[in-house]
């Protein structure tokens, strides 16, 4: 058997720290107390306002299903009701409904298409259906309206890093900076552009700067540890994802990452203690599954191994690690035939040692 070798997830978070979605005004969340509220649904019934009214009280409770039925009612009650369109849509790009969501907002343009803010709230429900494109004439439309809005600015961002198109979302992060100098968030960004550039150096300045910003977030001290990881400098990730631990004990993968710079080590018996604790703290975490199907793989219990990496692909078929390591543990167990689908899945999911084991065992 080869020389098993496990790859490790390394995560930037960005993906839960980029929506930073306008949420509902003050004045928005009072409307049935607000005379200038009133004056946008002037035409709308009295059953039609209270069931706005009730919407926004539901969503100001994170109730956003039940936010959303109430401002579909309010909608029948006026099929003009701008602002129950607009909150409709809001609460429902919040549930990642980004078809419905979409849906809404064309409709309110269609009604006027000079409710400016809803752009904004159009593109974000693009960019979750992935339909980039559309989502960056949204973007455009809404700063041709609103040029220094940092949400905008941050948003279109994330895009161009989904995009990667990372030297305009450097762009786009700095102005974000301008505008706020004191983010965290933005600096980490960035430091995350440098980083998918090949500049590591550059990117740990940046995550570096924004833990002085703010020390609380544990999610810019386990993207230090896998810059550090990555440039092999394994003390500096280690006391990296120690930080991330200390100051957030639920953080799961700098678990898995520090998990990875034990096994990387060939310190196996903290690797598997660090994957256990990641697994307990989220039972739906494919790389501590994967992780640990290769901890199993060493143990020479390849049963075991078998069942985390399938427990992995259940979570995320599209892991391609764990696919490795189920065909590794499908070798050993003699079932070469599964072994080699297993290594051809982890090849088309751009897993290296998945082309290099099929290309080995499989083409003969």
């Amino acid at each position: 058997m080869k020389k098993i070798q496990l790859l490790f997830l390394f995560t930037f978070y960005l993906g839960n720290y980029f929506a930073q979605v306008e949420t509902l005004s003050a004045k928005e969340k009072a409307f049935k107390d607000s005379i200038a509220q009133i004056n946008e649904a002037a035409n709308a019934s009295a059953e039609g306002k209270e069931a706005y009214n009730r919407g926004i009280n539901f969503y100001g409770e994170k109730k956003l299903i039940d936010a959303v039925k109430e401002f579909e009612k309010a909608i029948a009650s006026d099929p003009k009701f701008l602002a129950a369109y607009y909150n409709k849509g809001v609460a429902e790009n919040e549930l990642e409904a980004y078809l419905a969501s979409a849906s809404t907002f064309n409709k309110l343009i269609s009604l006027d298409s000079t409710y400016t803010k809803a752009y904004f709230q159009r593109a974000r429900a693009f960019q979750g259906l992935k339909e980039f494109d559309t989502a960056e004439k949204n973007y455009e439309k809404a700063l041709k309206f609103d040029l220094n809005n940092v949400k905008i600015i941050y948003n279109y961002g994330v895009l161009r890093f989904m995009q990667q198109d990372y030297k305009d979302a450097i762009a786009k992060f700095t102005r974000c900076l301008q505008l706020e100098p004191n983010s965290a968030y933005y600096l980490n960004d960035r430091g995350s552009c440098y980083r998918m550039l090949g500049d590591l150096p550059k990117a740990i300045l940046e995550y570096e700067e924004a833990t002085k910003r703010n020390g609380n977030l544990a999610f810019i001290y386990n993207n230090i540890g896998t810059t550090k990881k990555k440039m092999k400098d394994f003390p500096g990730a280690m006391l990296a994802f120690n930080k991330a631990i200390n100051v957030d004990p639920k953080f799961y993968m700098a678990y898995v990452n520090r998990g990875a710079t034990y096994f990387t080590q060939t310190k196996y018996a903290e690797a598997e203690k660090d994957f256990l604790q990641a697994k307990q703290i989220n039972e739906n975490n494919a790389p501590a599954y994967a992780n640990l199907a290769s901890i199993l793989i060493l143990k020479k219990d390849f049963q075991k191994a078998l069942e985390h990496a399938d427990a992995a692909i259940a979570i995320d078929k599209s892991y391609g690690v764990a696919y490795l390591n189920r065909g590794i543990a499908k070798e050993m167990l003699r079932d070469m035939k599964g072994a080699c689908e297993d290594w051809q899945k982890a090849k088309d999911l751009g897993v290296d040692l998945g082309k290099s084991y099929y290309s080995t065992n499989c083409n003969n």
